[in-house]
């Protein structure tokens, strides 16, 4: 059975977790990352907010900081990345790709009701429009995506490129130009498998993608 490294403790992100044993594939939770060195993949998931200083700028709005979950998840991104081995971020793991690779982030979206979460009402949706072969064959030119975040990828880190852009103009999506990093801003894991919604694309598409590169 492949395996996908998620730096955390085990039942830290069961919809991951439940996600990926969906699609058949051991999901390894652990804090000690030697262990990710027997992993086919890694998947950085969701959560707070990237330190600033990490992209070069003051804190003006970022939130939730984990100076020590930030370096980890660098770290891993580029070991796997060396390794040629796949990657997937998602929301807040999206982000850190974009700063593992020297890309910065928009501390606080322009339009944050159209991108943060509804409340009790859970999950924004908007729609989003394809850049990239990539997204375009999973969900076509204009899909609707869920979203919950206030913030985002700005400048694209080097070889990084855009897959999918918000109605409002966000980055939503890109990919490695080697192919084997990709990065999402909404949340695949919660509109798909038992989460799946109808008026949101089918999140298990993307995850088929991530997995066909172990």
């Amino acid at each position: 059975m492949k395996k996908v490294f998620i730096r955390g403790n085990r039942g830290d992100f069961p919809n991951y977790e439940a996600a990926l044993a969906a699609c058949g594939v051991e999901a390894v939770l652990s804090m000690c990352l030697a262990d990710a060195e027997s992993c086919d993949g890694l998947l950085v998931p969701g959560g707070a907010d990237v330190n600033p200083v990490l992209y070069g700028q003051e804190n003006t709005a970022s939130r939730g900081i984990d100076d020590d979950r930030d370096r980890d998840e660098i770290a891993l991104i580029r070991r796997f990345f060396e390794l040629y081995n796949p990657v997937l971020g998602i929301c807040r793991g999206h982000q850190v790709i974009n700063v593992a690779f020297g890309g910065d982030l928009i501390q606080d979206v322009a339009e944050p009701d159209h991108h943060n979460a509804l409340g009790s009402a859970g999950d924004n949706i908007h729609t989003v429009r394809a850049t990239h072969p990539f997204m375009r064959e999973l969900y076509g030119d204009v899909f609707p995506v869920n979203s919950a975040h206030h913030q985002a990828a700005g400048r694209l880190g080097e070889g990084l490129l855009s897959t999918c852009v918000s109605d409002d103009g966000v980055n939503e999506g890109f990919i490695h130009e080697n192919g084997r990093v990709i990065g999402v801003q909404f949340h695949p894991e919660r509109i798909g498998f038992q989460h799946r919604r109808p008026d949101a694309v089918n999140g298990e598409k993307l995850f088929a993608a991530f997995l066909r590169l172990l």
